[in-house]
């Protein structure tokens, strides 16, 4: 497990990802999703009224 050694030093982007590397250099790579806002949902139509159903009449 990772010792924290100083805090603050860099300012966080979101969407980013950041980790240490092998010669102990702050590295930041964009990550593949997220960090972003999300869409809002497309709005959908009301759906149409159906009509009651009639009952035929027998002959």
């Amino acid at each position: 497990m990772g010792k924290i050694v100083v805090k603050k030093v860099i300012t966080r982007k979101p969407g980013h990802l950041y980790y240490v590397d092998g010669a102990g250099n702050v590295c930041e790579a964009v990550m593949a999703r997220g960090g972003g806002k999300k869409k809002k949902a497309a709005k959908r139509k009301p759906a149409a009224k159906k009509k009651p159903a009639t009952k035929k009449k027998k002959k």
